[in-house]
């Protein structure tokens, strides 16, 4: 087992979820491509609204697709540069 492995088991008994329902590499990559392309700190708050949204039954494959698509077209001029924060 991972540290990963061992906190998503940690925090899904603490919330009351099944760790098998969280599509952990789906949210590293929204993270990793509104970090990049958009700002490091609107990666969390991303996976915050993609887990909102998914909470509200939406696809979680399709609206983190979604989102990734909308940082992959910032443009730089919004986000004050690639990965700054």
């Amino acid at each position: 087992m991972t540290v990963m492995d061992d906190w998503l088991t940690a925090a899904c008994a603490e919330l009351g979820l099944d760790p098998a329902e969280v599509p952990v590499p789906t949210v590293l990559d929204l993270a990793r491509d509104v970090a990049h392309q958009v700002l490091r700190p609107g990666a969390p708050v991303t996976a915050y609204l993609l887990g909102l949204a998914v909470g509200r039954g939406a696809d979680p494959g399709a609206t983190a697709a979604r989102l990734a698509d909308l940082a992959g077209t910032w443009p730089i001029e919004l986000g004050g540069g690639r990965g700054t924060a």
